[in-house]
């Protein structure tokens, strides 16, 4: 567990990361979510951004954060972003590679004022390689990864929306690597660059399906696969009302509750795992739970093991039993979103309100190990 010193602010503030700094320059995507999370978990968060950009400080990935206005093209705001760091635990930042240097906040002269700053790097590409300076989003990113080609349809790819790129594969491996770097820090005394790029984090998700390309269970197709929707026992479907439900009924005996519960008394479902009966069994199937309603289906098949689940609408999750009573999803002005994640027994994660601050209110707290 990362053993930080406990500041007067981490006194007052629950979660994990309580009395950790960390100095985030304002970005998209990426960046602000995984600093969403760290916020979460208790680390004070001061975000650094452009004077007179426009600030939704109700917004989900904002929450938890004190906003500083400052002009970076000023040698005195650079001055004093520097004098900040030099009392942080951990910077990130989402630019394009060589913005930070140009603007005097490279890795050298950050880690020359503060030996144990975690630098955080969040990218597209990386920080070399032949597209490091290219534009790209998310789709772009996971396109070379080999997941897009194995996602939708035989027809084509279909996107995953921005999931598996920017908050897969980009966020939630910057926290990580970012947490790991923290922890090394209180062992030797230094920081280090975490270069973190979406590409990198959208492959590594996929070690699983590379594993079983190898051993020759995953062809290069996509809807042939027992994970792609290939295979009749794990996929979507449609009911008679026009939703949908999913099921994931691999194993033999969650496969046996299914044909039980759907009354799939056909000899012909007894070829669960022979490939070349999936696209016979998946029109069966389709004809069958066409049959129901998605809400007779839940009554039929839900909280059984058969790996069954409604699939609900942005809408409609909240307000499914599981989600409510778990209380997955809280209200902050007006608007539903995820409450935080994962969850701590002593220590628990809670949002926090943003607030606007001054860089050298800020600078003098941390001075004075507040």
């Amino acid at each position: 567990m990362l053993d930080k010193p406990a500041s007067q602010t981490a006194a007052r503030i629950s979660g994990p990361l309580a009395g950790f700094r960390i100095v985030e320059f304002a970005g998209i995507g990426p960046g602000p979510f995984a600093c969403m999370l760290l916020a979460d978990m208790g680390a004070e968060v001061i975000t650094l951004d452009r004077v007179g950009a426009g600030k939704n400080l109700k917004a989900v990935a904002t929450r938890g954060r004190k906003v500083i206005e400052l002009d970076l093209k000023n040698e005195a705001a650079i001055a004093e972003v520097l004098d900040l760091l030099s009392h942080a635990d951990a910077l990130i930042e989402g630019f394009r590679p060589g913005v930070m240097e140009r603007l005097g906040l490279g890795p050298d002269v950050v880690l020359a004022r503060n030996p144990r700053l975690v630098f955080g790097r969040m990218t597209g590409w990386g920080q070399e390689g032949p597209l490091a300076n290219a534009a790209g989003h998310d789709i772009n990113y996971i396109s070379i990864t080999g997941a897009l080609a194995a996602i939708g349809p035989k027809e084509k790819p279909v996107p995953p929306l921005n999931l598996v790129g920017d908050f897969g594969g980009g966020a939630l491996y910057l926290v990580v690597g970012v947490l790991a770097a923290l922890l090394e820090a209180q062992k030797s005394g230094k920081g280090q660059v975490v270069d973190t790029a979406m590409c990198d984090g959208a492959a590594s998700l996929m070690s699983m399906f590379y594993d079983m390309r190898a051993q020759g269970r995953w062809s290069g197709g996509r809807d042939q696969n027992f994970l792609d929707g290939g295979a009749h026992f794990y996929g979507v479907y449609e009911c008679s009302c026009g939703n949908f439900i999913s099921i994931g009924s691999i194993e033999p005996q969650f496969y046996a509750l299914l044909r039980k519960h759907a009354d799939l008394t056909d000899a012909d479902f007894d070829a669960q795992m022979d490939r070349k009966a999936w696209p016979a069994l998946k029109e069966k199937l389709t004809k069958v739970f066409k049959s129901k309603s998605r809400a007779d289906w839940c009554t039929i098949m839900e909280g059984t093991d058969i790996c069954f689940a409604p699939i609900l609408t942005m809408e409609e999750a909240p307000k499914h039993p599981h989600m409510a009573a778990r209380q997955v999803f809280v209200e902050r002005h007006g608007v539903t979103q995820p409450a935080p994640a994962p969850r701590f027994s002593r220590t628990p994660s809670a949002i926090r309100e943003p607030e606007l601050a001054s860089i050298g209110d800020v600078t003098n707290a941390w001075k004075a190990g507040k």
